[in-house]
């Protein structure tokens, strides 16, 4: 099993709506022991280089994990951000020597 970064992004403009939590916290549930951890939502933005646009921006991150790149976008494909015009970037850790 690899392990999996799903980076969260938003169109730019978004503003939570009083359901957002609860998908969240059921999409979390519903991936079981794949999620590795939970993470954190990032509450201010900023950026450097080139980022896709600015017509999105991050909010949160998770690590899962999953036999293959296939895999872990299956488990990517209910995530709540979808549902509101944004998007999941999902890309493999890399284990560094040492760590």
């Amino acid at each position: 099993m690899t392990n999996y970064v799903f980076s969260y992004r938003v169109p730019a403009d978004y503003r939570p709506d009083g359901e957002t939590p609860g998908e969240w916290r059921a999409w979390f549930d519903q991936m079981g022991s794949a999620l590795v951890d939970v993470g954190h939502a990032v509450t201010e933005y900023a950026s450097l280089g080139e980022i896709g646009g600015s017509t999105s921006r991050m909010v949160g991150y998770s690590v899962v994990s999953a036999d293959d790149l296939d895999s872990a976008l299956t488990l990517a494909k209910d995530c709540p951000a979808l549902r509101v015009g944004g998007g999941v970037e999902v890309g493999p850790v890399m284990e560094a020597a040492g760590s």
